[in-house]
């Protein structure tokens, strides 16, 4: 996705130069922010395919800064950048609505690769198609889903996981290749976050005849 608007929200002047300039020197429209107010309001106001957001900001808590984002722009991609390598800390963000994260200190060149597989993406997700699987629908070019005829709520990795499987249904999907797709082939934490996102998934097709079905030491499949 070439010019891409990606917001960069990061106090250390250091890491956000290099961020802002590397990424604008990749064709995109980079806006970079050390505090997080501005940044909420120009994401409100421009709608960002990409915000790569520092947990620990001078003005407010980094978590609370994605639940926001993640309110304001519900499908762009948000990857976080933090100093805290507990594991807790990250699901926690995750489950704020982050799609990825990277700990400091980080290889510019890892990052780099993120944020291509992140933008390739969410250019894929705005082709439109719907995908049906049993009486579950997605809608890809708005991103909304039905079950049984209802519309369902869904975060952006939920709908992204979903969207994998409903295209495979009936078929095992391994957990490799869903931490490969949906999230990508760069991811080193714990695959429990895929484990969070399919109980997530289940509560909110619980008025579905669909059922997504674990595979034991293997992954899932959506059984229509």
């Amino acid at each position: 996705m070439a010019n891409a608007r990606i917001l960069v929200i990061e106090d250390d002047p250091t890491i956000g130069r290099a961020l802002e300039a590397t990424l604008q020197s990749e064709g995109h429209d980079v806006v970079w922010f050390q505090r997080a107010d501005a940044a909420l309001r120009d994401a409100a106001a421009h709608n960002p395919v990409l915000v790569l957001l520092d947990l620990g900001l001078p003005d407010r808590d980094g978590v609370d800064v994605c639940r926001e984002l993640r309110v304001i722009a519900p499908n762009t991609r948000i990857v976080m950048i933090t100093a805290r390598a507990d594991e807790v800390d990250a699901v926690v963000g995750l489950d704020a609505g982050a799609d990825d994260y990277v700990t400091k200190p980080f290889r510019l060149g890892e990052l780099l690769a993120r944020i291509r597989a992140h933008l390739r993406r969410a250019d894929d997700a705005s082709a439109p198609g719907p995908i049906a699987a049993g009486d579950i629908m997605l809608d890809t070019a708005s991103r909304r889903v039905f079950a049984n005829g209802i519309e369902v709520d869904l975060r952006p990795k939920e709908f992204d996981l979903l969207a994998l499987l409903a295209r495979e249904a009936g078929r095992a999907v391994t957990r490799e290749r869903i931490m490969e797709e949906v999230w990508d082939e760069h991811w080193f934490g714990s695959t429990k976050t895929l484990d969070m996102h399919v109980l997530a998934l289940r509560r909110k097709l619980t008025g579905a005849q669909t059922k997504l079905t674990t595979l034991r030491h293997v992954g899932y499949r959506l059984d229509p």
